[in-house]
Protein backbone atom coordinates (compact mmCIF):
# COMPACT_ATOMS: atom_id res chain seq x y z
CA UNK A 1 0.00 0.00 0.00
CA UNK A 2 2.93 2.30 0.66
CA UNK A 3 4.31 1.58 -2.81
CA UNK A 4 0.91 2.26 -4.32
CA UNK A 5 0.77 5.56 -2.44
CA UNK A 6 4.06 6.61 -4.03
CA UNK A 7 2.53 6.03 -7.47
CA UNK A 8 -0.97 7.22 -6.68
CA UNK A 9 -1.03 9.72 -9.58
CA UNK A 10 -0.31 6.88 -11.98
CA UNK A 11 -3.15 4.78 -10.60
CA UNK A 12 -5.48 7.76 -10.69
CA UNK A 13 -4.58 8.88 -14.23
CA UNK A 14 -4.53 5.53 -16.02
CA UNK A 15 -7.85 4.89 -17.86
CA UNK A 16 -8.53 1.74 -15.84
CA UNK A 17 -6.56 2.86 -12.80
CA UNK A 18 -9.39 2.97 -10.28
CA UNK A 19 -10.90 -0.43 -11.27
CA UNK A 20 -7.37 -1.85 -11.04
CA UNK A 21 -6.99 -0.22 -7.63
CA UNK A 22 -10.19 -1.92 -6.45
CA UNK A 23 -8.90 -5.22 -7.80
CA UNK A 24 -5.60 -4.80 -5.96
CA UNK A 25 -7.32 -3.92 -2.67
CA UNK A 26 -9.47 -7.04 -2.91
CA UNK A 27 -6.43 -9.14 -3.79
CA UNK A 28 -4.56 -7.91 -0.72
CA UNK A 29 -7.64 -8.54 1.43
CA UNK A 30 -7.99 -12.14 0.23
CA UNK A 31 -4.28 -12.77 0.82
CA UNK A 32 -4.38 -11.55 4.43
CA UNK A 33 -2.31 -8.45 3.63
CA UNK A 34 -4.89 -5.70 4.10
CA UNK A 35 -5.33 -5.71 7.86
CA UNK A 36 -2.98 -7.00 10.59
CA UNK A 37 -3.48 -10.48 12.04
CA UNK A 38 -4.19 -10.84 15.76
CA UNK A 39 -2.68 -13.99 17.34
CA UNK A 40 -5.50 -13.89 19.90
CA UNK A 41 -8.13 -14.51 17.19
CA UNK A 42 -9.68 -17.97 17.12
CA UNK A 43 -8.40 -19.60 13.92
CA UNK A 44 -10.62 -20.49 10.97
CA UNK A 45 -10.42 -24.15 11.97
CA UNK A 46 -12.39 -23.34 15.13
CA UNK A 47 -14.98 -21.50 13.06
CA UNK A 48 -15.36 -24.52 10.77
CA UNK A 49 -15.89 -26.84 13.73
CA UNK A 50 -18.65 -24.60 15.07
CA UNK A 51 -20.21 -24.47 11.57
CA UNK A 52 -20.28 -28.27 11.37
CA UNK A 53 -22.07 -28.41 14.73
CA UNK A 54 -24.54 -25.76 13.51
CA UNK A 55 -25.29 -27.71 10.33
CA UNK A 56 -25.94 -30.93 12.28
CA UNK A 57 -28.36 -29.05 14.52
CA UNK A 58 -30.20 -27.53 11.55
CA UNK A 59 -30.46 -30.90 9.84
CA UNK A 60 -31.85 -32.42 13.02
CA UNK A 61 -34.39 -29.58 13.23
CA UNK A 62 -35.25 -30.22 9.54
CA UNK A 63 -34.42 -26.64 8.62
CA UNK A 64 -31.89 -27.76 5.99
CA UNK A 65 -31.22 -30.98 4.15
CA UNK A 66 -28.14 -32.98 5.02
CA UNK A 67 -25.40 -31.49 2.79
CA UNK A 68 -23.43 -33.69 0.43
CA UNK A 69 -19.84 -34.44 1.37
CA UNK A 70 -17.47 -32.10 -0.45
CA UNK A 71 -14.06 -33.14 -1.79
CA UNK A 72 -11.10 -32.52 0.48
CA UNK A 73 -8.99 -29.46 -0.30
CA UNK A 74 -5.70 -30.52 -1.88
CA UNK A 75 -2.55 -28.54 -2.60
CA UNK A 76 -3.61 -28.19 -6.24
CA UNK A 77 -6.80 -26.41 -5.09
CA UNK A 78 -4.82 -23.70 -3.28
CA UNK A 79 -3.77 -20.88 -5.65
CA UNK A 80 -1.56 -19.26 -2.98
CA UNK A 81 -0.48 -19.75 0.63
CA UNK A 82 -2.50 -18.19 3.42
CA UNK A 83 -1.69 -16.28 6.59
CA UNK A 84 -1.56 -18.02 9.97
CA UNK A 85 -5.04 -18.88 11.21
CA UNK A 86 -6.59 -18.84 7.74
CA UNK A 87 -7.81 -21.92 5.87
CA UNK A 88 -8.91 -22.88 2.36
CA UNK A 89 -12.49 -24.20 2.32
CA UNK A 90 -15.06 -25.23 -0.26
CA UNK A 91 -17.75 -22.56 -0.64
CA UNK A 92 -20.49 -25.06 0.15
CA UNK A 93 -18.92 -25.85 3.52
CA UNK A 94 -19.78 -22.47 5.02
CA UNK A 95 -23.25 -21.73 3.69
CA UNK A 96 -26.55 -23.12 2.48
CA UNK A 97 -26.49 -22.53 -1.29
CA UNK A 98 -29.63 -22.88 -3.43
CA UNK A 99 -31.17 -21.41 -6.58
CA UNK A 100 -34.55 -19.75 -7.06
CA UNK A 101 -37.66 -20.29 -9.18
CA UNK A 102 -38.39 -19.25 -12.74
CA UNK A 103 -41.55 -17.41 -13.79
CA UNK A 104 -42.53 -17.02 -17.45
CA UNK A 105 -43.31 -13.53 -18.71
CA UNK A 106 -47.07 -13.98 -19.10
CA UNK A 107 -47.45 -15.49 -15.63
CA UNK A 108 -45.29 -12.77 -14.13
CA UNK A 109 -47.55 -10.10 -15.60
CA UNK A 110 -50.92 -11.74 -14.96
CA UNK A 111 -50.36 -13.30 -11.57
CA UNK A 112 -47.55 -11.55 -9.72
CA UNK A 113 -47.51 -7.94 -10.94
CA UNK A 114 -48.69 -5.44 -8.33
CA UNK A 115 -49.63 -7.98 -5.67
CA UNK A 116 -48.52 -7.98 -2.02
CA UNK A 117 -45.81 -10.34 -0.85
CA UNK A 118 -42.07 -10.87 -1.04
CA UNK A 119 -40.16 -9.01 -3.76
CA UNK A 120 -39.17 -11.25 -6.67
CA UNK A 121 -35.59 -10.56 -7.73
CA UNK A 122 -34.45 -11.51 -11.24
CA UNK A 123 -30.97 -11.16 -12.74
CA UNK A 124 -31.82 -7.71 -14.11
CA UNK A 125 -32.53 -6.53 -10.56
CA UNK A 126 -29.02 -7.38 -9.34
CA UNK A 127 -26.06 -5.03 -9.72
CA UNK A 128 -22.35 -5.68 -9.95
CA UNK A 129 -21.41 -5.96 -6.30
CA UNK A 130 -22.03 -3.14 -3.90
CA UNK A 131 -25.14 -1.72 -5.60
CA UNK A 132 -28.44 -2.37 -3.79
CA UNK A 133 -30.91 -4.79 -5.33
CA UNK A 134 -33.93 -3.37 -7.15
CA UNK A 135 -36.82 -4.40 -4.93
CA UNK A 136 -39.30 -2.03 -6.58
CA UNK A 137 -39.70 -3.88 -9.89
CA UNK A 138 -43.45 -4.41 -9.36
CA UNK A 139 -43.24 -8.21 -9.06
CA UNK A 140 -44.05 -9.88 -5.71
CA UNK A 141 -44.76 -13.43 -4.58
CA UNK A 142 -47.65 -13.90 -2.10
CA UNK A 143 -46.60 -15.43 1.21
CA UNK A 144 -48.90 -18.43 0.70
CA UNK A 145 -47.07 -19.52 -2.51
CA UNK A 146 -45.22 -22.44 -0.97
CA UNK A 147 -43.38 -23.56 -4.11
CA UNK A 148 -41.12 -20.51 -4.10
CA UNK A 149 -37.81 -20.66 -2.29
CA UNK A 150 -37.05 -17.76 0.04
CA UNK A 151 -33.64 -16.14 0.48
CA UNK A 152 -33.59 -14.45 3.85
CA UNK A 153 -32.13 -11.10 4.84
CA UNK A 154 -28.34 -11.22 4.60
CA UNK A 155 -28.19 -13.83 1.81
CA UNK A 156 -25.52 -13.31 -0.84
CA UNK A 157 -26.82 -13.55 -4.42
CA UNK A 158 -24.79 -14.27 -7.53
CA UNK A 159 -25.82 -14.77 -11.15
CA UNK A 160 -24.89 -18.28 -12.29
CA UNK A 161 -25.91 -18.36 -15.96
CA UNK A 162 -25.62 -16.22 -19.09
CA UNK A 163 -23.57 -13.14 -19.90
CA UNK A 164 -23.75 -11.85 -16.32
CA UNK A 165 -22.67 -15.15 -14.74
CA UNK A 166 -20.13 -14.54 -11.97
CA UNK A 167 -20.35 -10.77 -12.51
CA UNK A 168 -23.69 -9.74 -11.04
CA UNK A 169 -23.93 -10.24 -7.30
CA UNK A 170 -25.36 -8.51 -4.25
CA UNK A 171 -26.78 -8.72 -0.74
CA UNK A 172 -30.40 -9.01 0.40
CA UNK A 173 -31.48 -6.54 3.06
CA UNK A 174 -34.88 -8.28 3.41
CA UNK A 175 -36.48 -11.64 2.66
CA UNK A 176 -37.03 -12.24 -1.06
CA UNK A 177 -37.98 -14.78 -3.72
CA UNK A 178 -35.66 -14.90 -6.67
CA UNK A 179 -35.00 -16.29 -10.15
CA UNK A 180 -33.58 -19.67 -11.09
CA UNK A 181 -30.46 -18.14 -12.68
CA UNK A 182 -29.38 -16.81 -9.29
CA UNK A 183 -27.75 -18.66 -6.41
CA UNK A 184 -28.40 -17.58 -2.81
CA UNK A 185 -25.81 -18.24 -0.12
CA UNK A 186 -27.09 -18.16 3.48
CA UNK A 187 -24.01 -18.32 5.66
CA UNK A 188 -23.33 -20.31 8.80
CA UNK A 189 -21.23 -19.41 11.82
CA UNK A 190 -22.18 -15.70 11.76
CA UNK A 191 -19.84 -15.17 8.80
CA UNK A 192 -20.53 -11.59 7.64
CA UNK A 193 -22.35 -11.56 4.30
CA UNK A 194 -20.28 -8.64 3.09
CA UNK A 195 -17.10 -10.69 3.49
CA UNK A 196 -18.45 -13.35 1.10
CA UNK A 197 -19.67 -10.63 -1.25
CA UNK A 198 -16.13 -9.26 -1.36
CA UNK A 199 -14.87 -12.80 -1.98
CA UNK A 200 -17.21 -12.99 -4.99
CA UNK A 201 -15.80 -9.70 -6.29
CA UNK A 202 -12.15 -10.81 -6.05
CA UNK A 203 -10.26 -11.74 -9.21
CA UNK A 204 -9.20 -15.11 -7.77
CA UNK A 205 -12.81 -16.16 -7.15
CA UNK A 206 -13.91 -14.99 -10.58
CA UNK A 207 -11.12 -16.98 -12.18
CA UNK A 208 -12.29 -20.10 -10.30
CA UNK A 209 -15.90 -19.37 -11.29
CA UNK A 210 -14.95 -18.98 -14.96
CA UNK A 211 -13.00 -22.22 -14.88
CA UNK A 212 -16.13 -24.02 -13.60
CA UNK A 213 -18.40 -22.66 -16.36
CA UNK A 214 -19.77 -24.98 -19.04
CA UNK A 215 -22.30 -24.87 -21.89
CA UNK A 216 -22.89 -22.63 -24.90
CA UNK A 217 -24.77 -20.00 -22.86
CA UNK A 218 -22.20 -20.25 -20.08
CA UNK A 219 -23.05 -21.13 -16.53
CA UNK A 220 -22.02 -22.92 -13.36
CA UNK A 221 -24.05 -25.70 -11.77
CA UNK A 222 -24.63 -25.74 -8.03
CA UNK A 223 -22.60 -28.95 -7.85
CA UNK A 224 -19.58 -27.11 -9.27
CA UNK A 225 -20.29 -23.85 -7.46
CA UNK A 226 -20.21 -25.34 -3.96
CA UNK A 227 -16.79 -26.87 -4.71
CA UNK A 228 -15.09 -23.54 -5.49
CA UNK A 229 -12.29 -23.02 -2.93
CA UNK A 230 -12.16 -19.72 -1.03
CA UNK A 231 -9.81 -18.34 1.66
CA UNK A 232 -11.40 -18.20 5.11
CA UNK A 233 -9.83 -15.95 7.81
CA UNK A 234 -10.65 -16.06 11.52
CA UNK A 235 -14.11 -14.59 12.17
CA UNK A 236 -12.83 -11.47 13.97
CA UNK A 237 -10.42 -10.78 11.11
CA UNK A 238 -13.28 -11.13 8.62
CA UNK A 239 -15.02 -8.25 10.39
CA UNK A 240 -11.83 -6.15 10.31
CA UNK A 241 -11.38 -6.91 6.60
CA UNK A 242 -14.97 -5.91 5.83
CA UNK A 243 -14.60 -2.64 7.74
CA UNK A 244 -11.37 -1.81 5.93
CA UNK A 245 -12.77 -2.77 2.53
CA UNK A 246 -15.89 -0.69 3.09
CA UNK A 247 -13.72 2.31 3.86
CA UNK A 248 -11.35 1.80 0.92
CA UNK A 249 -14.15 1.11 -1.57
CA UNK A 250 -15.88 4.30 -0.44
CA UNK A 251 -12.63 6.15 -1.09
CA UNK A 252 -12.42 4.54 -4.53
CA UNK A 253 -15.98 5.75 -5.18
CA UNK A 254 -14.92 9.25 -4.18
CA UNK A 255 -11.90 9.07 -6.48
CA UNK A 256 -14.07 7.85 -9.32
CA UNK A 257 -16.52 10.68 -8.78
CA UNK A 258 -13.66 13.17 -8.63
CA UNK A 259 -12.21 11.83 -11.86
CA UNK A 260 -15.62 11.88 -13.58
CA UNK A 261 -16.21 15.45 -12.40
CA UNK A 262 -12.81 16.45 -13.75
CA UNK A 263 -13.46 14.81 -17.11
CA UNK A 264 -16.97 16.25 -17.36
CA UNK A 265 -15.64 19.70 -16.51
CA UNK A 266 -12.92 19.35 -19.13
CA UNK A 267 -15.50 18.37 -21.75
CA UNK A 268 -17.93 21.10 -20.73
CA UNK A 269 -15.30 23.84 -20.79
CA UNK A 270 -14.10 22.69 -24.18
CA UNK A 271 -17.65 22.60 -25.53
CA UNK A 272 -18.25 26.14 -24.25
CA UNK A 273 -15.05 27.40 -25.88
CA UNK A 274 -15.94 25.82 -29.23
CA UNK A 275 -19.48 27.20 -29.02
CA UNK A 276 -18.02 30.66 -28.51
CA UNK A 277 -15.87 30.16 -31.61
CA UNK A 278 -18.84 29.09 -33.70
CA UNK A 279 -21.29 31.62 -32.26
CA UNK A 280 -23.22 33.19 -35.16
CA UNK A 281 -24.89 35.97 -33.19
CA UNK A 282 -21.77 38.06 -32.79
CA UNK A 283 -22.25 38.23 -29.02
CA UNK A 284 -19.08 36.25 -28.23
CA UNK A 285 -15.45 36.91 -28.97
CA UNK A 286 -13.80 34.26 -31.13
CA UNK A 287 -10.41 35.74 -30.26
CA UNK A 288 -11.04 35.17 -26.55
CA UNK A 289 -12.10 31.60 -27.23
CA UNK A 290 -8.98 30.89 -29.30
CA UNK A 291 -6.82 32.45 -26.59
CA UNK A 292 -8.42 30.23 -23.94
CA UNK A 293 -8.01 27.08 -26.03
CA UNK A 294 -4.39 27.95 -26.78
CA UNK A 295 -3.59 28.62 -23.11
CA UNK A 296 -5.15 25.33 -21.92
CA UNK A 297 -4.38 23.31 -25.03
CA UNK A 298 -2.43 20.54 -23.28
CA UNK A 299 -5.11 19.88 -20.68
CA UNK A 300 -8.11 20.22 -23.01
CA UNK A 301 -6.68 17.79 -25.54
CA UNK A 302 -5.55 15.13 -23.14
CA UNK A 303 -8.73 13.17 -23.94
CA UNK A 304 -9.86 11.88 -27.31
CA UNK A 305 -13.44 13.04 -26.82
CA UNK A 306 -12.29 16.65 -27.11
CA UNK A 307 -10.22 15.86 -30.20
CA UNK A 308 -13.35 14.43 -31.82
CA UNK A 309 -15.19 17.66 -31.05
CA UNK A 310 -12.25 19.72 -32.31
CA UNK A 311 -12.45 17.93 -35.67
CA UNK A 312 -16.14 18.79 -35.90
CA UNK A 313 -15.47 22.43 -34.97
CA UNK A 314 -12.75 22.77 -37.60
CA UNK A 315 -15.19 21.69 -40.31
CA UNK A 316 -17.93 23.94 -38.92
CA UNK A 317 -15.63 26.98 -38.83
CA UNK A 318 -14.45 26.19 -42.35
CA UNK A 319 -17.92 26.31 -43.92
CA UNK A 320 -18.76 29.49 -41.99
CA UNK A 321 -15.79 31.33 -43.44
CA UNK A 322 -14.02 31.51 -40.05
CA UNK A 323 -11.08 29.22 -40.70
CA UNK A 324 -9.06 31.18 -43.26
CA UNK A 325 -9.11 34.91 -44.10
CA UNK A 326 -11.14 36.20 -47.05
CA UNK A 327 -9.49 38.02 -49.95
CA UNK A 328 -11.80 40.70 -51.46
CA UNK A 329 -9.79 40.64 -54.70
CA UNK A 330 -10.85 37.07 -55.48
CA UNK A 331 -13.70 36.29 -57.87
CA UNK A 332 -16.87 35.65 -55.86
CA UNK A 333 -18.61 32.29 -55.77
CA UNK A 334 -21.38 33.70 -57.98
CA UNK A 335 -18.90 33.78 -60.90
CA UNK A 336 -17.93 30.16 -60.25
CA UNK A 337 -21.62 29.21 -60.27
CA UNK A 338 -21.97 30.71 -63.75
CA UNK A 339 -19.08 28.58 -64.96
CA UNK A 340 -20.64 25.51 -63.32
CA UNK A 341 -23.94 26.13 -65.14
CA UNK A 342 -22.06 26.39 -68.44
CA UNK A 343 -20.14 23.16 -67.74
CA UNK A 344 -23.33 21.35 -66.72
CA UNK A 345 -25.08 22.31 -69.97
CA UNK A 346 -22.03 21.17 -71.94
CA UNK A 347 -22.09 17.77 -70.23
CA UNK A 348 -25.81 17.36 -70.86
CA UNK A 349 -25.38 18.14 -74.55
CA UNK A 350 -22.48 15.69 -74.73
CA UNK A 351 -24.55 12.93 -73.12
CA UNK A 352 -22.32 12.77 -70.03
CA UNK A 353 -25.02 14.06 -67.70
CA UNK A 354 -28.81 13.89 -67.53
CA UNK A 355 -31.27 16.73 -67.36
CA UNK A 356 -32.69 16.99 -63.85
CA UNK A 357 -35.87 18.48 -62.49
CA UNK A 358 -35.53 22.13 -61.41
CA UNK A 359 -34.48 22.58 -57.79
CA UNK A 360 -36.59 24.68 -55.40
CA UNK A 361 -35.49 28.22 -54.64
CA UNK A 362 -33.60 28.70 -51.38
CA UNK A 363 -35.88 30.29 -48.78
CA UNK A 364 -34.51 32.64 -46.10
CA UNK A 365 -35.79 30.39 -43.30
CA UNK A 366 -33.68 27.50 -44.64
CA UNK A 367 -30.39 29.37 -44.21
CA UNK A 368 -28.76 28.32 -40.90
CA UNK A 369 -26.20 31.16 -40.69
CA UNK A 370 -24.92 34.16 -42.61
CA UNK A 371 -21.93 33.90 -44.94
CA UNK A 372 -18.98 36.20 -45.68
CA UNK A 373 -19.03 38.43 -48.73
CA UNK A 374 -18.39 36.49 -51.92
CA UNK A 375 -19.93 33.24 -50.64
CA UNK A 376 -23.22 31.70 -51.82
CA UNK A 377 -25.74 29.17 -50.54
CA UNK A 378 -26.47 26.49 -53.13
CA UNK A 379 -28.26 23.19 -53.37
CA UNK A 380 -25.94 20.23 -53.89
CA UNK A 381 -27.76 19.20 -57.07
CA UNK A 382 -26.99 22.56 -58.69
CA UNK A 383 -23.22 22.10 -58.38
CA UNK A 384 -22.92 18.35 -58.91
CA UNK A 385 -24.37 15.28 -60.55
CA UNK A 386 -25.62 12.68 -58.08
CA UNK A 387 -25.69 9.07 -59.20
CA UNK A 388 -27.32 6.15 -57.42
CA UNK A 389 -25.85 2.68 -57.60
CA UNK A 390 -26.96 -0.24 -59.76
CA UNK A 391 -28.90 -3.22 -58.36
CA UNK A 392 -26.40 -5.92 -59.26
CA UNK A 393 -27.74 -9.43 -58.68
CA UNK A 394 -25.71 -11.27 -56.07
CA UNK A 395 -25.76 -14.50 -58.06
CA UNK A 396 -23.66 -12.74 -60.72
CA UNK A 397 -20.90 -11.79 -58.28
CA UNK A 398 -17.52 -13.46 -58.62
CA UNK A 399 -14.75 -13.97 -56.07
CA UNK A 400 -12.07 -12.54 -58.37
CA UNK A 401 -11.90 -10.15 -61.28
CA UNK A 402 -10.92 -6.72 -62.59
CA UNK A 403 -14.23 -4.97 -61.88
CA UNK A 404 -15.12 -4.65 -58.21
CA UNK A 405 -18.60 -3.71 -56.99
CA UNK A 406 -18.54 -1.40 -53.97
CA UNK A 407 -21.23 -2.23 -51.42
CA UNK A 408 -22.27 -0.36 -48.27
CA UNK A 409 -19.73 -2.21 -46.13
CA UNK A 410 -16.89 -1.03 -48.35
CA UNK A 411 -17.46 2.65 -47.54
CA UNK A 412 -16.37 4.17 -44.24
CA UNK A 413 -15.63 7.79 -43.27
CA UNK A 414 -12.82 8.95 -45.57
CA UNK A 415 -12.00 5.37 -46.42
CA UNK A 416 -12.78 2.94 -49.23
CA UNK A 417 -12.27 -0.54 -47.79
CA UNK A 418 -11.99 -2.33 -51.10
CA UNK A 419 -10.49 -5.39 -49.40
CA UNK A 420 -13.59 -5.88 -47.17
CA UNK A 421 -15.51 -8.88 -48.58
CA UNK A 422 -14.79 -7.94 -52.20
CA UNK A 423 -17.10 -9.07 -55.01
CA UNK A 424 -16.59 -8.69 -58.75
CA UNK A 425 -18.49 -8.73 -62.04
CA UNK A 426 -17.38 -9.99 -65.41
CA UNK A 427 -16.32 -7.90 -68.39
CA UNK A 428 -19.70 -8.03 -70.15
CA UNK A 429 -21.68 -6.83 -67.13
CA UNK A 430 -19.12 -4.11 -66.45
CA UNK A 431 -19.51 -2.90 -70.02
CA UNK A 432 -23.31 -2.92 -69.79
CA UNK A 433 -23.26 -0.91 -66.54
CA UNK A 434 -20.47 1.50 -67.44
CA UNK A 435 -22.66 4.43 -66.29
CA UNK A 436 -22.12 3.21 -62.72
CA UNK A 437 -18.35 3.12 -62.95
CA UNK A 438 -16.67 5.23 -60.28
CA UNK A 439 -14.60 8.17 -61.54
CA UNK A 440 -11.67 9.91 -59.93
CA UNK A 441 -12.78 12.78 -57.65
CA UNK A 442 -16.20 11.19 -57.09
CA UNK A 443 -17.44 11.51 -53.52
CA UNK A 444 -18.93 8.16 -52.57
CA UNK A 445 -21.80 8.25 -50.11
CA UNK A 446 -23.72 5.53 -48.28
CA UNK A 447 -27.47 5.97 -48.48
CA UNK A 448 -28.77 3.21 -46.17
CA UNK A 449 -27.85 2.25 -42.62
CA UNK A 450 -28.85 1.88 -38.99
CA UNK A 451 -30.96 4.84 -37.93
CA UNK A 452 -29.79 5.08 -34.30
CA UNK A 453 -26.12 4.79 -35.20
CA UNK A 454 -26.42 7.49 -37.89
CA UNK A 455 -24.20 5.29 -40.05
CA UNK A 456 -26.14 5.90 -43.25
CA UNK A 457 -24.07 8.87 -44.35
CA UNK A 458 -20.44 7.89 -44.77
CA UNK A 459 -18.50 9.77 -47.44
CA UNK A 460 -15.15 9.03 -49.04
CA UNK A 461 -13.34 10.90 -51.80
CA UNK A 462 -12.05 8.72 -54.64
CA UNK A 463 -8.51 9.73 -55.46
CA UNK A 464 -7.84 6.99 -57.99
CA UNK A 465 -9.70 4.43 -60.09
CA UNK A 466 -8.54 1.77 -60.71
CA UNK A 467 -7.78 1.21 -57.01
CA UNK A 468 -5.29 -1.56 -56.24
CA UNK A 469 -5.59 -2.65 -59.85
CA UNK A 470 -9.41 -2.95 -59.73
CA UNK A 471 -12.01 -0.76 -61.45
CA UNK A 472 -14.76 0.27 -59.04
CA UNK A 473 -18.52 0.17 -59.69
CA UNK A 474 -21.43 1.39 -57.55
CA UNK A 475 -23.83 -1.11 -56.04
CA UNK A 476 -27.35 -0.06 -55.04
CA UNK A 477 -27.60 2.33 -52.05
CA UNK A 478 -24.05 3.54 -52.66
CA UNK A 479 -24.14 6.90 -54.42
CA UNK A 480 -21.58 9.11 -56.09
CA UNK A 481 -21.52 12.91 -55.93
CA UNK A 482 -19.73 14.22 -59.01
CA UNK A 483 -18.98 17.85 -58.24
CA UNK A 484 -18.49 20.62 -60.79
CA UNK A 485 -15.47 22.09 -59.06
CA UNK A 486 -13.23 21.29 -56.13
CA UNK A 487 -14.46 17.88 -54.91
CA UNK A 488 -12.23 17.94 -51.84
CA UNK A 489 -14.09 21.01 -50.52
CA UNK A 490 -17.49 19.39 -51.02
CA UNK A 491 -16.24 16.18 -49.39
CA UNK A 492 -15.36 18.11 -46.24
CA UNK A 493 -18.51 20.28 -46.26
CA UNK A 494 -20.71 17.17 -46.39
CA UNK A 495 -19.24 16.04 -43.06
CA UNK A 496 -20.35 19.12 -41.10
CA UNK A 497 -22.69 18.04 -38.32
CA UNK A 498 -25.42 20.64 -38.83
CA UNK A 499 -25.61 19.78 -42.55
CA UNK A 500 -25.73 16.07 -41.75
CA UNK A 501 -28.58 16.72 -39.31
CA UNK A 502 -30.47 18.35 -42.17
CA UNK A 503 -30.15 15.36 -44.48
CA UNK A 504 -30.86 12.89 -41.66
CA UNK A 505 -34.21 14.62 -41.15
CA UNK A 506 -35.22 13.58 -44.69
CA UNK A 507 -34.48 9.88 -44.16
CA UNK A 508 -37.23 7.36 -44.81
CA UNK A 509 -37.48 3.66 -44.01
CA UNK A 510 -38.23 1.55 -40.97
CA UNK A 511 -37.68 2.28 -37.27
CA UNK A 512 -34.28 0.59 -37.46
CA UNK A 513 -33.16 1.20 -41.02
CA UNK A 514 -33.02 4.59 -42.70
CA UNK A 515 -32.70 5.47 -46.37
CA UNK A 516 -31.58 8.71 -47.99
CA UNK A 517 -33.00 9.51 -51.44
CA UNK A 518 -31.38 11.09 -54.47
CA UNK A 519 -33.96 13.91 -54.41
CA UNK A 520 -33.05 14.80 -50.82
CA UNK A 521 -29.35 14.81 -51.68
CA UNK A 522 -29.98 17.13 -54.63
CA UNK A 523 -31.81 19.60 -52.37
CA UNK A 524 -29.11 19.53 -49.69
CA UNK A 525 -28.13 23.11 -48.79
CA UNK A 526 -24.40 23.93 -48.68
CA UNK A 527 -22.27 27.13 -48.59
CA UNK A 528 -19.85 27.77 -51.46
CA UNK A 529 -16.80 30.06 -51.07
CA UNK A 530 -14.80 31.54 -53.95
CA UNK A 531 -12.70 28.90 -55.73
CA UNK A 532 -9.37 30.24 -54.43
CA UNK A 533 -10.71 30.31 -50.88
CA UNK A 534 -11.96 26.74 -51.26
CA UNK A 535 -8.39 25.69 -51.94
CA UNK A 536 -7.08 27.54 -48.88
CA UNK A 537 -9.84 26.03 -46.73
CA UNK A 538 -9.02 22.48 -47.88
CA UNK A 539 -5.31 23.02 -47.21
CA UNK A 540 -6.02 24.43 -43.74
CA UNK A 541 -8.42 21.61 -42.85
CA UNK A 542 -5.86 19.03 -43.92
CA UNK A 543 -3.21 20.75 -41.81
CA UNK A 544 -5.44 20.88 -38.73
CA UNK A 545 -6.69 17.30 -39.17
CA UNK A 546 -3.05 16.19 -39.23
CA UNK A 547 -2.64 18.03 -35.92
CA UNK A 548 -5.68 16.13 -34.58
CA UNK A 549 -4.11 12.86 -35.76
CA UNK A 550 -0.98 13.79 -33.81
CA UNK A 551 -3.04 14.60 -30.71
CA UNK A 552 -4.78 11.21 -30.94
CA UNK A 553 -1.42 9.47 -31.25
CA UNK A 554 -0.04 11.38 -28.26
CA UNK A 555 -3.08 10.48 -26.13
CA UNK A 556 -2.73 6.82 -27.12
CA UNK A 557 0.98 6.85 -26.29
CA UNK A 558 0.36 8.56 -22.94
CA UNK A 559 -2.40 6.09 -22.10
CA UNK A 560 -0.16 3.14 -22.95
CA UNK A 561 2.64 4.61 -20.82
CA UNK A 562 0.28 5.10 -17.86
CA UNK A 563 -0.98 1.53 -18.23
CA UNK A 564 2.58 0.19 -18.38
CA UNK A 565 3.58 2.15 -15.27
CA UNK A 566 0.51 0.88 -13.43
CA UNK A 567 1.30 -2.69 -14.47
CA UNK A 568 4.83 -2.27 -13.15
CA UNK A 569 3.57 -0.94 -9.81
CA UNK A 570 0.99 -3.73 -9.51
CA UNK A 571 3.64 -6.34 -10.28
CA UNK A 572 5.71 -5.20 -7.30
CA UNK A 573 2.85 -5.50 -4.81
Amino acid sequence: MELLGQHFDTAFSAPDGIPRLRELILKLAMQGKLVPQDPNDSPASELLRSIEAEKKRLVKERKIKAPKTLPEITASDEPYSLSHGWQWVRLGAIGNIFNGNSINASEKKSKYAGVEGLPYIATKDVGYGLDPLDYDNGICIPLDEEKFRIAHQGAVLICAEGGSAGKKCGLTDRDICFGNKLFANELYGQIPSRFILYVYLSSAFRASFTAAMTGIIGGVSIAKFVEIPIPLPPLDEQHRIVAKLDKLMAQCDALENLRNERENKRLAIHTAALSQLIDTTGNSSADDAWAFITKHFGDLYAVKENVVELRKAILQLAVMGKLVPQDPSELPASEALKDIETEKNRRIKGGKAKTSNPLPDIKPEEIPFSLPAGWEWVRLGSVSDIIGGYAYKSNLFKDEGRYQVLRLGNIRPDLIRSEENPVYIDDDLASQTDAFKVLENDILITMTGTREKRDYLYTALVKQNPLNGKYLYLNQRVGAIRAYGLSSYFDKALKVECFKDEIFSTATGSANQANIGISALREWLLPIPPIAEQQRIVAKIDQLMTLCDTLDQQITAATQKQAALLDAVMAQI
